[in-house]
């Protein structure tokens, strides 16, 4: 394993045999080594910095039909909500007074929400916040959609591919939805000049090494600014509901490999890692994170986005849950950064 795990660092890739065998090979010792080495190339372009996404979810209106997701159209329990315009630029005026410098602006693919109406939200967050970066996570457009938006000032799009395994895709999404159509948003997003995020679920139902080991060669492929990987979590009332939870353990490990796979990426240490974990967010920072999106939703409407079950977060006011994360980041050697928090390479342009 050790080899592997030099080899890794050293040129930045494996094969696809070489991944399994590194995920499937893997203990304890293998993790506390990849663990070391990923906190070193972290801290070699980005120090001990943790920066700080205000994170709204606008919508839990949703037109697809995913298996796993809790906000899927066929779900009769869940309570829907949508904020208006005026109540994102609310949480903007809030955020920017604590520090944020980035606002995530995430929904399900509400036909409410209209590519006009998106761009709109963007140009007016951008006139009031010039010194702040949006992004946008809203799924799959039209490259002119995608392009509107990227000319209205969005700055970032966070996009998961979940799986690059076609069939295992096939597993997890309803027919109306390909594989092939997530992949071509991402690249075109890139070919348009956001700062492109992906990223997968950990121990999704079906899941297996030689899907991981997919999902690592196109992110590498891909050289994405931002992955998002995180457990799968069991929502009750989806497809999936019984199903089996990811784990910390092979999140935190894959976290790692991704950081010496792109040694210069933005690395999110998830909401669903504090979920399976008290410490899972500080455990991401300890494997190679650098990224966390605490929450600027008004607090009436956190429980509603009920992607997966007992999601933490859902009652704190914007204030004390950024109060408290920096305590924790704080207390395991790291400290939030301020500003906008850009990809190195963007910052060095």
């Amino acid at each position: 394993m050790r080899a592997l795990i030099e080899k890794l660092e050293r040129e930045h890739t494996l094969s696809a045999v070489e991944f399994t065998a590194l995920i499937e090979g893997r203990n304890e010792t293998a993790a506390e080594l990849l663990f070391e080495k990923a906190v070193a190339q972290r801290q070699k372009y980005y120090g001990k910095d943790v920066y700080l996404r205000g994170l709204i979810e606008f919508t839990n209106y949703c037109k697809n039909d995913c298996y796993y997701c809790g906000i899927r159209r066929s779900n009769r329990h869940a309570q829907r909500y949508r904020l208006t315009k005026e109540d994102i630029l609310d949480c903007c005026r809030m955020g920017y007074a604590l520090g944020y410098r980035t606002f995530v602006l995430q929904g399900g693919e509400d036909p409410w929400y209209t590519p006009e109406r998106i761009e709109d939200l963007v140009r007016s967050i951008k006139k009031e916040y010039s010194d702040c970066a949006v992004t946008l996570s809203v799924g799959e457009h039209s490259h002119a959609v995608y392009q509107s938006w990227f000319n209205a000032g969005a700055d970032r799009y966070l996009l998961r591919h979940e799986t690059a395994d076609p069939n295992h895709y096939s597993s997890l999404h309803p027919e109306a939805m390909s594989l092939e159509n997530r992949l071509r948003c991402l690249w075109d997003l890139k070919e348009i000049g956001y700062q492109v995020g992906c990223g997968f679920m950990v121990g999704s139902p079906g899941q297996n090494a030689e899907h991981l080991a997919k999902d690592l060669l196109f992110i590498r492929t891909l050289e994405p600014h931002m992955v998002g990987i995180g457990p799968f979590i069991p929502q009750k009332d989806t497809p999936f509901g019984k199903e089996t939870a990811g784990t910390l353990e092979l999140t935190l490990y894959l976290l790692a490999i991704i950081r010496l796979m792109l040694p210069e990426v933005l690395l999110p240490a998830t909401t669903a890692l504090g979920t399976i974990h008290p410490m899972g967010r500080e455990k991401g920072i300890l494997a190679g994170a650098n990224v966390c999106m605490p929450n600027l939703s008004p607090t009436s409407v956190r429980k509603k986005y009920a992607l997966y079950d007992n999601k933490i977060c859902t009652g704190d006011e914007a204030a004390e849950c950024v109060q408290c994360l920096c305590r924790r980041i704080e207390r395991i050697g790291y400290k939030t950064a301020a500003g906008r928090g850009d990809h190195i390479r963007i910052e060095r342009k």
